[in-house]
């Protein structure tokens, strides 16, 4: 099978989305090398984010001076003859879009959609953005053959916000990178700690520092602990609100904001935390929570949503509103090591469900079957 991708963000993005991309074709070419994978990116990269290591893959750029100027008409319109052309049997796009005209040249589409947060919590984005969202996400839902959903509550969105039947979406979970199920030596632990100055017991957050994501309401959670908050993640205007309550109860030696990691020290200080925090107001799935269990650490996260989806039935449930019971969660397991050793367990059990070889096979049998 010859299987194209909408893989600007394999290229360009080196976040959620860029990594569900990049993960699904390494683990696709992996389980199933006797496809060939076309990745079509809309202009070269200015950083080496994906390194294609299987001869099934290929990436494809435009061709022309018009296609190469105009990038973005190329990816939503023009591509269709470049797929034509490599005989593509089969377009996935990976991040909510497809082009137009694929029905029209014979050639089948599945679409994933990762969330519709800009439609549950619009006060997030601007008016433009919102619109711009919908209509692509929309056109890309009613056009494909196929509909993923990473997530039964962004099943839930879909069939509400977009009003595509739930008979047409297809839930298929997405896993991690695998640098966070290796294990590493005491020394290449020690190098991280010594490196970024870990202590020797912390509470770690790992994700955008932004006002869905919430970390203020761990701060002041841990405010009154014995213990130290690591922030990890690309900051926004909010962080400022975020540093101001720091400054403000002179927390400065309570909170450290860490940047710049590898993947691999990232992996590892996710191991060396006590206990992982993340209590998001909303998310499509929620990555961080996946890569806390596969390292073997204790989770406490938002008791709504899609986040029991992803923690399982024995991670630590809060109100994301609620700092008091935040606080309350975070000492119960900073107080109790034998409880965080059998979540710990229990959870790594439940995160195998999303193995890399459950998911390769879900999505081959999605495209089979179109």
């Amino acid at each position: 099978m010859i299987i194209g991708y909408e893989a600007k963000r394999v290229f360009h993005n080196k976040t959620g989305l860029g990594n569900y991309s990049r993960d699904l074709v390494r683990i696709l070419s992996r389980f199933y090398p006797e496809n060939q994978y076309l990745l079509y990116n809309p202009k070269p990269a200015k950083k080496p984010l994906f390194t294609i290591e299987s001869e099934s893959i290929s990436e494809k750029q435009p061709t022309g001076w018009f296609n190469r100027k105009f990038y973005n008409i190329w990816r939503q319109r023009t591509i269709v003859s470049d797929l034509k052309k490599d005989k593509v049997q089969l377009f996935h796009g990976l991040s909510g879009e497809l082009p137009s005209g694929l029905k029209k040249a014979g050639i089948k589409s599945t679409v994933t959609i990762h969330d519709l947060i800009f439609m549950r919590y619009p006060e997030f984005y601007s008016f433009f953005d919102r619109k711009i969202h919908f209509y692509k996400f929309k056109k890309a839902a009613h056009n494909a053959d196929r509909v993923i959903a990473i997530s039964e509550q962004t099943k839930r969105d879909i069939i509400q916000y977009l009003n595509i039947p739930e008979s047409k979406i297809d839930v298929i979970y997405q896993g991690c990178q695998n640098v966070f199920k290796e294990t590493f030596t005491d020394q290449e632990k020690k190098a991280v700690i010594e490196k970024y100055n870990l202590p020797d017991q912390f509470v770690l957050n790992v994700g955008t520092v932004e006002i869905r994501k919430n970390v203020l309401a761990v701060v002041k959670a841990v405010q009154h602990i014995d213990t130290h908050l690591i922030i990890i993640g690309g900051e926004t205007s909010y962080t400022q609100t975020v540093k101001q309550h720091i400054s403000d109860h002179k927390m400065e030696d309570k909170v450290t904001f860490l940047k710049g990691l590898n993947s691999r020290e990232l992996a590892i200080v996710y191991q060396l935390a006590t206990v992982f925090i993340y209590p998001s107001l909303f998310e499509g799935f929620g990555i961080p929570i996946i890569e806390a269990l596969y390292s073997r650490t204790p989770v406490i996260t938002t008791n709504s949503g899609v986040f029991p989806e992803a923690g399982g039935p024995d991670s630590l449930y809060v109100d994301p509103t609620d700092s008091t019971d935040i606080q309350a969660k975070i000492e119960l397991l900073l107080r109790d090591p034998n409880l965080r050793d059998e979540i710990t367990e229990k959870g790594y059990m439940f995160v195998q469900k999303f193995n890399d070889d459950r998911i390769a096979k879900k999505i081959m049998a999605l495209y089979k079957a179109l």
